[in-house]
């Protein structure tokens, strides 16, 4: 257990992950106390970000996957909101504080919507938007657009042409150019309002975009991904990174990664905040908590067990879900080196754990699942902070209606006695949030690169 003070002087970032309203975890939507209906309902997201902003988390984050429909929707709520960006504009009117994240694919939007929805949500929320510029990746995606997923050099590229165009277009009201003078009759600075006329292989826009500065300028770069793509395309642009990892030592050198190409840009590689997912069933004890977890996913179980007994290479036997593996089980079991899961789940089945209660652990889900007491989770947090391997984290709660307040109740007191997160509020705006530099148009730096 991790108990001591951060002498580091440093404190971490905390996002909320907001998908369909109802939770991270499949079953979300039909535990006791859920409004069955809150995949339609903005009132719930409001909510849920109130809470956030209630315990002082840094952003909310809103990925998008335009048009994918799950294959199991018969029985499960798609992952994604209805549109991010209403639903973003729903919040920023109940919210004063909190960073508002969304993604918007760079591969089937054009360049000036982007920048005039972002910059508008910008405006809306007194300086608290960032986009999360990626590219898609999803033939289905693609599907719903008549198109082909391009290539990863014509995706990147593309990509490294939208931001660019993009944040040109933010700077092309003049940061003093509103004048908006009654008296005088002056509105504005004409000369200051100026086309960008920018013409590259994928975009182009003439511009300007007829939307003045926000109190932050204009919106956030975040970037999603891994790939050596992404680390070029956020050590260009972004100034947070959102991540996946399963391990100190791989979100240590993923971070590395990013800051080393941020430093290959001219950039100061604290510039860019490396901030790895977490998954939270917050609870009074490891039993509750794995109960509630065998509540909302117990469904799940027999068709996990396949994939478990790949990741450990040893049979498994379904109808044994009450009890634990075996000795002989667990003398031929070996993590999968394809699967930086395994590890852990190896790790978990080696405590005694029944089978179904090692799937309750979360050894399947897609970012490192806490199932517990507060305490596991801030020591968790605590221990990767202080290892260099994140800036902060990204948290999905299992169900949305009580696990964001279990998380700001029972895990952010103990980040913030302990000194690794902050007491509250010091800005207004998403960019003193993260700490990033004022920018106002293209990074100069960019240019010469």
């Amino acid at each position: 257990m991790t108990n001591k003070y951060s002498t580091s002087g440093k404190q971490m970032l905390l996002g909320l992950h907001l998908g369909n309203g109802y939770g991270s975890q499949p079953g979300a939507w039909r535990m006791p106390g859920v409004d069955p209906e809150s995949y339609t309902s903005f009132d719930a997201r409001v909510k849920q970000a109130q809470a956030a902003e209630r315990g002082k988390f840094q952003f909310i984050f809103l990925p998008d996957g335009p048009g994918a429909i799950m294959s199991d929707i018969g029985t499960e709520s798609p992952g994604f909101n209805l549109d991010v960006m209403m639903t973003l504009a729903a919040v920023a009117r109940e919210t004063s504080r909190i960073g508002l994240v969304a993604t918007g694919s760079t591969t089937f939007n054009e360049p000036f919507n982007l920048a005039r929805q972002f910059k508008a949500l910008d405006i809306m929320s007194h300086g608290r938007a960032g986009w999360n510029a990626i590219t898609s990746s999803g033939e289905d995606v693609a599907a719903n657009y008549g198109r082909k997923i391009p290539s990863s050099e014509d995706r990147y590229g593309r990509a490294h042409e939208v931001i660019q165009l993009i944040q040109a277009l933010w700077g092309s009201w003049g940061k003093d150019a509103w004048v908006h003078d009654q008296q005088s009759g002056q509105f504005a600075k004409k000369n200051q309002i100026l086309p960008i006329n920018l013409q590259g292989k994928y975009v182009g826009s003439r511009g300007p975009l007829y939307i003045p500065p926000s109190e932050q300028g204009q919106p956030i770069i975040f970037h999603a991904g891994g790939s050596p793509n992404a680390h070029e395309l956020a050590g260009r642009f972004a100034n947070a990174v959102i991540g996946a990892a399963f391990s100190i030592e791989d979100a240590r050198a993923q971070r590395n990664a990013f800051r080393e190409a941020a430093k290959r840009y001219g950039r100061d590689p604290d510039e860019i905040k490396y901030i790895p997912g977490l998954m939270t069933t917050i609870a009074k004890d490891r039993r509750t908590a794995l109960d509630r977890r065998i509540q909302l996913t117990g469904h799940t179980f027999r068709q996990r067990v396949s994939y478990l007994q790949q990741m450990l290479g040893t049979p498994l036997d379904v109808n044994r879900l009450d009890e634990p593996l075996s000795k002989d089980q667990l003398a031929d079991a070996r993590p999968s080196r394809y699967d930086p899961r395994s590890v852990n789940a190896l790790r978990i089945a080696k405590q005694g754990w029944s089978l179904k209660d090692i799937l309750a652990h979360g050894v399947i889900d897609y970012h490192p699942v806490i199932v517990g007491p507060g305490i596991e989770a801030a020591d968790h947090m605590q221990q990767w902070f202080e290892a260099g391997a994140a800036d902060g984290f990204w948290i999905s709660a299992d169900v949305n209606a009580d696990g964001i307040d279990a998380f700001a109740d029972e895990v952010v007191p103990i980040l913030q006695a302990r000194g690794l997160f902050h007491q509250d509020y010091e800005g207004k705006t998403l960019r003193e949030h993260l700490g990033a530099p004022d920018q106002y148009g293209i990074d100069p730096r960019v240019t010469n690169n």
